[in-house]
């Protein structure tokens, strides 16, 4: 154990410690299951459109449509980044990835002749924060990671380093392992995961995964527990079983906007898979006291010319861009005794929302000291369909390049407006998203007053979370296209 692990025990120890006299004083026994457990399902780059109850009239998601009417939807949710890794770390830690200093893809890509020279980050969630797994096991729960992890190269930063009891699949990849060395085949077996052994019966991923969950759910159903469901899909490469792909080939029309089988096939797994965990936590006799998360970790990928794979519209652009189809996903949270199942809320939200969310609904303690460093608020008001809590903006900042578009930038949305800064020339974009959610019309020359507003609360959040920016980059050569 390293030495900042060791001072992250101690830390710990003495905060459950602490966290046991608060409960004690709440009366709540930790030898009863009275405390709700939590699946928390993560779709690896699933867009806002790729599911039915968003819009999709392609793919075929029957589970997560089912999901959608027994709980929330939030038709303005966002993820923290668009690209996976920040948005997990915010996920985990409640804080906006800009403080935590992840703000990229683990690794990243290299454009070491553009025009600006990015800054260095933080390529792992560090072992000093207070996860959201912690947070829980904390209160008396088993935890699990069950999937996609992509939060450090080192084993010292994967998921039973950060909190978790249990860690099936979570290492340092971020897509499945294709290596022809090892003989990995990606979505098919064998997996060469060194977190998940291969099975003589293994044939799909996200089958294998689902198995695990589900064990999972049946081994602890007697107690209180965490499990981190994280799924590779729909993360290329695009793999699908037969069957499912000539379903979708079959059902092609050229007219429309998604049209992918194999992508479509991939959505159809994932599908599968939330609704086998359903089934389960209702064979387990446990479904009414557990709380469900749906969503996804950035916008859906687009894609080139020649190899489409979803399509976002009516959003602008996907993963890895500054636009709406690179941030907003599907959202929904499912909560034990809501009164108004199958509601549509229109309230922005973001990732780190999850942490104090999840926290509140099952009634669990944290010291103020760590509360008061979380970036999220709590959704519990729009859950119980009363006044949702105040906030006044929500950002974003991705000091990066990234192949799929995305050039250095922030952005911040109060109510209807966003705002993005582009770092190559420090140039605006104005967005009124409640008219044009497709960014069509740039407003910035029209509300020069918005815009100063805007800009005011941009700067002061940076300064808030000590963000990293960009820098003149001594090595650029334009004749090079840094986009590739």
């Amino acid at each position: 154990m390293n030495k900042t692990n060791q001072i992250k025990t101690q830390i710990l120890i003495a905060l459950s410690l602490l966290v046991g006299l608060l409960t004690a004083c709440k009366n709540v026994s930790d030898n009863t299951n009275t405390k709700p457990n939590v699946v928390f399902i993560l779709v690896d780059d699933l867009g806002w459109k790729d599911v039915g109850c968003f819009g999709s009239d392609f793919y075929q998601t029957p589970n997560v449509d089912k999901l959608a009417k027994s709980g929330v939807s939030f038709f303005n949710g966002y993820a923290a980044c668009t690209v996976c890794s920040p948005t997990r770390a915010s996920i985990m830690s409640g804080k906006y990835p800009a403080k935590i200093n992840c703000t990229d893809w683990i690794e990243g890509h290299k454009k070491p002749y553009a025009k600006l020279k990015v800054p260095d980050w933080a390529m792992y969630m560090d072992t000093t924060e207070v996860t959201l797994a912690e947070a829980f096991k904390l209160n008396g729960y088993t935890t699990a990671h069950i999937g996609k992890w992509h939060l450090g190269e080192d084993a010292i930063y994967w998921p039973e380093n950060q909190g978790f009891d249990i860690n099936k699949g979570g290492w340092s990849k971020g897509s499945p392992n294709r290596n022809a060395t090892l003989g990995s085949k990606g979505y098919f077996a064998p997996f060469g995961n060194p977190r998940l052994k291969d099975l003589p019966s293994d044939e799909y991923l996200t089958v294998r995964l689902t198995d695990e969950a589900c064990e999972f759910i049946q081994a602890n159903k007697e107690k209180s527990f965490f499990l981190n469901f994280w799924l590779y899909n729909v993360h290329t490469a695009l793999q699908a079983k037969e069957e499912k792909v000539n379903k979708y080939k079959a059902l092609v029309d050229s007219t429309a906007y998604q049209k992918n089988p194999v992508y479509a096939a991939m959505v159809e797994h994932m599908d599968d898979a939330v609704g086998r965990i359903i089934d389960e936590l209702e064979r387990a006799k446990i479904l009414e006291n557990t709380i469900i998360v749906f969503t996804s970790d950035n916008g859906g990928l687009i894609g080139d010319k020649k190899n489409r794979v979803t399509n976002n519209y009516p959003l602008r652009e996907g993963k890895g861009n500054m636009y709406e189809g690179g941030i907003r996903v599907p959202s929904i949270i499912v909560a034990p005794d809501m009164i108004d199942k199958g509601t549509k809320s229109y309230t922005p939200i973001i990732s780190m929302d999850y942490y104090p969310t999840l926290l509140e609904l099952a009634g669990l303690e944290l010291p103020s000291s760590i509360k008061k460093e979380i970036d999220g608020i709590s959704l519990l008001p729009i859950i119980n369909n009363e006044k949702a809590n105040e906030r006044e903006a929500i950002f974003w900042h991705y000091p990066h390049y990234h192949n799929k578009g995305a050039k250095p930038h922030s952005a911040v949305r109060k109510g209807d407006w966003k705002l993005i800064r582009k770092f190559e020339n420090d140039s605006y974009e104005l967005y009124n998203l409640n008219n044009d959610v497709s960014e069509e019309q740039n407003l910035f020359n029209e509300n020069p007053e918005k815009v100063q507003e805007l800009k005011e609360l941009l700067f002061k959040w940076y300064h808030k979370v000590d963000a990293q920016f960009p820098t003149e980059n001594p090595k650029y050569k334009p004749t090079i296209d840094n986009n590739l």
